[in-house]
């Protein structure tokens, strides 16, 4: 079968795609034919050896599939060949076969297309976690999104929606605010060119955003965290802008606020439950079309170089998806 593989640690061009055996299934393992990847910023960070998690080289990247269950292993119920379903392997997922852990697959409904599936799980599980069991957020609240047209982004403004509040998208330019409207925000704030903490008080009367969810970090973090409600919560979901921000402390008293760390895989792995009813409920959800992913762009796996770099680059807008 082809990978793509990481032989030595660098960027994106470093990745090469070669002919490897298929990998043998243990007894809580499936054999999953894959037909999509999802493309995520983990995906660089381990590459470059960034990572929290190190694999030992040579490995593959790509921490979200999709694709049909071809064997199971002696212990796995639940699941049989033919299914079609969705998984997150962590790495290893750049590949036309991968083993995965049986209690890593999630089977999606018939209508779901594979790269829609490939796109789904880190995006809409992560906001899901975060708005949800993180911030808690209630019906008529006002939610401000930072790179909002990303993929996080994205899916955090139309879970905001569905969950009755009023969503602020904050993005870099005009086109992208564009597409955020589409996927259901209320108002748009493009900080390429507008003074954030000023237009967040202009836009909710001076009282400020209740939620803040920044997957983006650097200088518009504490720009954001200046303009939060009193009693507002900040949601800490990565640093797609490089540099890790730090907020004064004397403003979270002031505001009486909370500061709070989403980390969506620790919770799938310490919470297994909890995540899989999460999961049930965005699938519901977007059987009802109250979600609808937006694809990118889609490459083979001779591009990924490419697919990596627009993401790095932030010229993404949705979700970039591999195809073998």
């Amino acid at each position: 079968m082809r990978a793509v593989l990481c032989k030595q640690f660098g960027p994106p061009e470093s990745l090469v795609v070669e002919d490897v055996p298929t990998p043998a299934i243990g007894d809580h393992q499936v054999l999953l034919g894959v037909k999509a990847c999802g493309v995520n910023f983990p995906d660089l960070l381990i590459i470059e050896n960034k990572y929290q998690f190190k694999p030992p080289l040579p490995f593959s990247p790509g921490g979200e599939v999709s694709g049909v269950v071809k064997e199971v292993g002696a212990k796995v119920t639940g699941l049989k060949p033919g299914d079609r379903v969705l998984g997150a392997p962590g790495f290893g997922g750049f590949a036309e076969e991968l083993a995965i852990d049986a209690r890593n697959v999630v089977k999606i409904p018939d209508a779901m297309p594979f790269d829609v599936a490939a796109a789904f799980l880190f995006t809409y599980g992560t906001s899901h976690y975060a708005l949800k069991d993180r911030a808690a957020l209630q019906p008529g609240e006002t939610l401000l999104v930072l790179g909002a047209a990303g993929g996080v982004g994205l899916a955090a403004v139309e879970i905001g929606k569905v969950m009755g509040a009023k969503v602020i998208a904050a993005a870099s330019s005009a086109e992208k605010l564009a597409i955020c409207r589409e996927h259901g925000a209320d108002e748009g704030i493009d900080y390429s060119r507008e003074d954030l903490k000023e237009h967040i008080k202009a836009l909710t009367g001076g009282q400020g955003a209740d939620v803040i969810y920044d997957p983006v970090g650097g200088d518009f973090s504490e720009a954001a965290f200046r303009s939060i409600a009193w009693e507002g919560r900040f949601l800490v979901i990565g640093f797609a802008a490089g540099p890790i921000p730090k907020i004064p402390l004397n403003l979270v008293l002031l505001k009486g606020a909370q500061i709070v760390g989403v980390f969506w895989g620790s919770f799938t792995a310490r919470e297994p439950e909890r995540h899989q009813a999460n999961i049930r409920e965005l699938m519901q959800w977007y059987t009802a079309g109250k979600l609808q992913p937006r694809i990118s762009a889609t490459y083979p796996f001779e591009r990924v170089a490419e697919a990596l770099g627009d993401l790095a680059a932030r010229r993404v807008k949705g979700k970039v998806v591999l195809t073998p």
